[in-house]
């Protein structure tokens, strides 16, 4: 029995990340509840800067720890009992906290569930690693610290369900609208995208988010949107009325010819990177590109932003009080790279009115 054991202890290791403050949300066997309890708490607070201040198995259970102990970072796993998505909307609606869901897997039913949770208010998604090296550890602790330090701003939106139809518009092939979003993004770009209705030239995105989860957010994103959603894929020639999403893992750029470069180099934190998109669209079109920084944690997209802006085109980014993190809009517009700041709401129609202008100019 005990080798089963430190197997099965070993896999529950494997997924969960040492904290600071934090919340721990999993399934766990009445059986094993102590032994692993004892031997999580040991591992995740190993580091001084990391305390565990409760523990959760169930979905109510969940949302009344966190109201009672109010932690710094909740992670979660999506297959607890009552849901995992449920959890997440409850606890953003009672005690707003930054929330990791770590996932068992990146395909099929739980990818969707995993993008699903972003939606829902989750700060981030990550794979559970298959094996817990040195490297692993310090991975998921750095982006633990991280998340764990986010203000939220905001409550997410909820993605639209029935978008409006498309009002009529002169196709344009000339003009590109390029959008960059991280933490609360999931649900942002839903929102804008269905506000397009429809939109007659070429969009290029950059989500911060897990390269295992690309394509289900891909896939969740186009069943959303009234347009078409595709993972960007490279020399491909970008189209009116299609949205390109940058793979998870590389830099997406507008070549001076409109097609698709997706480039690894160079490594930056966040790969794709809104800069390296803002710049590149900046360059390729110049007064003709659309810049669009939507919620996120960070300051990437800011320098990128601010070359769109000097090339001659639009620039607008989303307001504090609709933004679940208000770090990457909050460092364009102080580096003096924002046109306009609004509301995600009037995002959409912001950016159809620029586009009109760049088109008839």
């Amino acid at each position: 029995m005990q080798p089963y054991l430190d197997q099965f202890i070993a896999l529950f290791l494997a997924g969960t990340p040492r904290l600071l403050t934090a919340l721990i949300i999993f399934i766990l066997s009445l059986y094993l509840a102590r032994l692993v309890s004892n031997l999580l708490k040991r591992v995740l607070q190993a580091e001084a800067d990391m305390e565990v201040v409760a523990t959760a198995s169930t979905s109510g259970g969940a949302v009344d720890a966190v109201r009672r102990a109010k932690p710094d970072i909740v992670t979660l796993d999506l297959q607890i009992d009552g849901g995992g998505i449920d959890a997440i909307t409850k606890i953003m609606e009672g005690t707003p906290t930054p929330i990791l869901v770590l996932s068992a897997a990146v395909q099929g039913v739980w990818a969707t569930r995993a993008v699903e949770a972003l939606a829902a208010g989750a700060a981030d998604v990550l794979p559970k690693p298959v094996r817990w090296d040195r490297q692993a550890e310090e991975s998921l602790r750095d982006r633990v610290r991280a998340i764990g330090h986010v203000r939220l701003s905001g409550s997410p939106p909820l993605p639209p369900q029935h978008p409006p139809p498309p009002p009529p518009r002169q196709a344009t092939v000339d003009s590109v609208v390029a959008i960059a979003a991280s933490t609360g993004g999931p649900a942002a770009l839903a929102t804008v995208l269905a506000g397009f209705g429809s939109i007659d030239v070429p969009v290029l995105v950059v989500q911060h988010l897990h390269a295992d989860f690309m394509a289900g957010f891909v896939s969740w994103l186009d069943r959303l949107a009234p347009v078409g959603v595709k993972a960007a894929r490279a020399g491909e020639r970008v189209r009116p009325g299609h949205v390109y999403v940058a793979p998870g893992g590389v830099h997406l750029r507008l070549g001076a010819t409109g097609v698709v470069v997706l480039d690894p180099e160079p490594p930056v934190i966040h790969r794709p990177s809104a800069d390296e998109l803002f710049a590149s669209v900046a360059q390729a079109v110049g007064p003709r590109a659309v810049g669009v920084l939507l919620t996120g944690m960070g300051n990437d997209g800011a320098v990128g932003l601010l070359a769109v802006k000097k090339a001659g085109g639009v620039t607008i980014a989303q307001d504090q009080s609709t933004s679940a993190v208000y770090g990457m809009p909050q460092a364009a517009v102080r580096a003096g790279a924002v046109d306009h700041v609004v509301p995600l709401d009037a995002v959409s129609d912001a950016v159809l009115r620029a586009v009109r202008r760049r088109s008839a100019s």
